[in-house]
């Protein structure tokens, strides 16, 4: 373990013990341990990604019922046959597409928009796509409420990104496709990458991560998971 990772864990315990981090919110010790036991001893290292995993209130992105199991080690529905990723997973895709300050990311689902919170932790230019019109209407008003309110949220199919916006240094995508969308290659930045689940939609996918060098593209599988497919529109 890196010494600046050390001292940033002994930082995170001085915090969510003290009186103040108590009074911020009764999920705070919930989410360090998430951070802790299930994101940083699975192996993400990146403090970025670990402060913004801390930060983000992830009960705040799923409905009063499940507030109980929000920082458990699952993904859980957000209506609309959608669910919000596991937390580890999200942590993983973020580190993944190395997003860092100033680079603009987009994601394609923004179901509740957590995934879309802890980007726009790491950074000011966050794009973000939901083809269902009742989530995206939703994440628009959390988001504002939360304070993310430079966080741009646009009802469409993400299939085929966001040219207006276009280049972008990261992708990520939180819902699996049998492809990796050409359209989305076309709009990654030159030394950017995108992290995608590819699959068939209900069986177990890849996590792949793709990058784009000297106009190349490479590709590499990470791990098993399993995601709801990515809707397409008619």
């Amino acid at each position: 373990m890196n010494v600046q990772l050390i001292w940033f864990l002994i930082g995170l315990c001085q915090i969510i013990y003290s009186n103040e981090i108590q009074v911020q919110d009764e999920y705070s010790k919930q989410r360090f341990d998430m951070v802790k036991y299930q994101i940083q001893e699975r192996g993400i290292h990146d403090t970025t990604v670990l402060k913004a995993m801390l930060k983000v209130q992830r009960h705040r992105f799923v409905s009063e019922k499940y507030h109980h199991q929000a920082y458990a080690d699952h993904p859980l529905p957000i209506g609309y046959g959608q669910t919000i990723s596991q937390p580890y997973i999200v942590a993983l895709m973020t580190e993944l597409v190395e997003l860092k300050k100033g680079k603009k990311v987009l994601e394609i689902g923004t179901g509740s928009g957590y995934q879309a919170a802890v980007c726009a932790e790491i950074t000011d230019s966050v794009f973000t796509i939901e083809i269902i019109k009742e989530l995206a209407e939703s994440a628009i008003e959390r988001l504002e409420k939360l304070g993310y309110t430079k966080v741009k949220v646009k009802n469409a199919d993400g299939y085929y990104g966001w040219k207006e916006y276009a280049p972008f240094d990261a992708i990520i995508v939180t819902a699996a496709a049998e492809h990796i969308p050409p359209p989305l290659i076309e709009q990654l930045s030159e030394n950017g990458k995108i992290v995608i689940p590819v699959g068939h939609p209900y069986q177990v996918q890849n996590l792949m991560l793709v990058e784009k060098k000297k106009g190349k593209v490479s590709t590499k599988n990470i791990i098993p998971v399993r995601f709801v497919p990515l809707t397409r529109g008619r």
